[in-house]
Order: structure tokens, then sequence, then C-alpha cells
């Protein structure tokens, strides 16, 4: 029998390999448009979300009071999801991958604009050294004029305003449900793009778009159920394995060989990640503790 915290290692091991099968089929599908790619992401990341809708809400499940919240959600992870599918596209896989980790960077920032939270000099040093990795990652495109080094931080950016969003919207709204509007939305605004041209796939790339959207929808529901089952800081630290899977199939595959640059930023932007992440816990854990005393 296996415990909380052995679980959640296991959900977020396999969130971090269905997200990396999920990215390596976003980069194989660069024959596809955009839009289409997109729709097969969202019409198939909603099947796993109805193997946990409970039978007593299946005929209402849908019904929420907080409409404009999942707009917002819903807004940002769609921009967040059209950036990081073209940059996968277009940018060697672990430059990508390295980027994204940005997110927290983010979060601290923006989450005293919208939380309230006060952040102290050991996390903006942190969030100094990850902007200092980020532009390290980034120079060769800025030197190259290629815009596309822009995309990932779109997506940490829209990334960290869904983090925060879900945060508030998870005090009320089951998780299956956030996952649900926001698939949903992807397939309803990418069906816009049929005009610009899709391409009828083949059978076998039917399946394999099919299975990045079931990856992309379970990914998603096996991180936030990791984050439920065990300790934050016991389970992030897996998900830099992506880095790892990125480089080897990359190299593999398209035999893309990361950069020193790639390589160093990379390190300095994980390690203000972890920076910022052990802060938040030990200034929880510091709050918990005062509350218990009291």
């Amino acid at each position: 029998m296996l415990t909380r915290n052995q679980l959640g290692l296991l959900y977020m091991f396999l969130s971090v390999c269905a997200f990396s099968v999920m990215d390596l089929i976003v980069k194989w599908s660069q024959e596809y448009p955009t839009g289409e790619v997109l729709f097969f992401r969202g019409l198939f990341g909603l099947l796993p979300n109805f193997f946990l809708i409970p039978k007593n809400k299946f005929r209402n499940f849908y019904k929420t009071d907080r409409k404009f919240e999942h707009f917002l959600r819903c807004s940002c992870g769609s921009i967040a999801l059209v950036a990081i599918v073209i940059a996968l596209r277009e940018l060697p896989l672990a430059t990508v991958v390295s980027l994204s980790y940005a997110a927290p960077l983010f979060i601290t920032v923006l989450s005293i604009f919208m939380l309230g939270e006060k952040v102290r000099m050991t996390r903006w040093t942190a969030v100094a050294i990850g902007f200092i990795g980020v532009i390290i990652i980034s120079k060769p495109g800025f030197e190259q004029m290629n815009y596309y080094y822009l995309l990932p931080l779109i997506f940490c950016f829209c990334m960290a305003f869904v983090t925060i969003t879900i945060r508030r919207l998870s005090t009320t709204e089951p998780i299956w449900l956030i996952s649900f509007f926001f698939s949903l939305s992807v397939t309803l605004l990418s069906l816009i793009t049929i005009p610009f041209g899709w391409i009828l796939p083949s059978m076998s790339d039917f399946i394999l778009l099919s299975f990045m959207g079931i990856t992309g929808g379970a990914a998603n529901l096996l991180l936030t159920q990791s984050y439920k089952l065990s300790e934050v800081s016991l389970v992030a630290p897996l998900k830099y394995l992506s880095l790892l899977f990125a480089i080897f199939f990359g190299y593999l595959i398209w035999t893309e060989i990361p950069s020193y640059k790639t390589l160093i930023g990379s390190i300095l932007v994980i390690s203000s990640s972890i920076i910022i992440l052990r802060r938040e816990l030990y200034f929880k854990q510091k709050i918990l503790s005062t509350i218990r005393h009291e």
C-alpha cells in the first residue's frame, strides 16, 4: 500500500511523462496547421475529465457561479497553449522546456498585485537570478532577431496568471470542471481556424494527434492530484526531469544538441524556481506554526 507522498511522487512522474509525450507530438506535427493541432488538444483533452465527474452530478456538472473567473482562466490558458505549441514547433525542444521553467518567476511578481502577497529579499534575488538565466537562454534568439524566443515567455506569463486564477477557483470549483471548461474553450476557438486550411490526417496521424490531446488533458489532472496528495517541496523537483527528456528525445529524433548557453541558463532558472518554492513553503509552515501556538 503506497503512502500519500509515494502516490504524489508517482502522479508527478506520470504527469511529467505525459507532458513530455505531448510536447514530442506537438513538435512532430509541424506539417499540420496550428489551429488543427489545438483542436485535437482541446477535444481529446476533454476525455480524461469525464472519468472524474461524480455520477450524481453528470446531468448538470457544467453549472457554476464563477463564470467570469473561468472565462479569465480559459482566455489566458488558451493564449499560453497557442504560444507553447508554436514555440515547440519552431525552436529546439530543450530551449522551450528550459524557458518554460520561468513560470514561478512571473507567479512571484503577479502574486504581489493579484494576491497582495509580500515578497522578501530572498525571493526577489531568486527572481533576478531566474531572469538572468532567461536572458542567457534567449540571447541567441535576440541576436538572430528570432522572435519565437518570446513565445515561451508569453506562455510563462499567461500560465502565471492561470495558476493564480486556479488557486482562487479551486476553493469552490472541482479541478475536473476547471479543466473541462479550458479544453472546451480550446476546442471551440480552434474551429475558427478551419477556413485557413486544415489537412485531413492519415489514420496513424489521427491516432497520434488524438493521443496528444489525451496526454495533455491527463497530464494536467495528474499534476493537480500530485499536489493534492503530497507536499509540493517533495514532488515539484520531479518536474525538472522533463528537461532531461527534452534533451534526450530532441537529440534522438531531431539531432538537436543544447548549447552551453541553454544549459547554463536552465540551471539558473531551475535554481531560482527551487529557491522561490522553498521560501514559499518556509513562510507557510511558519504561519501554520504560529496558528498552532495561538
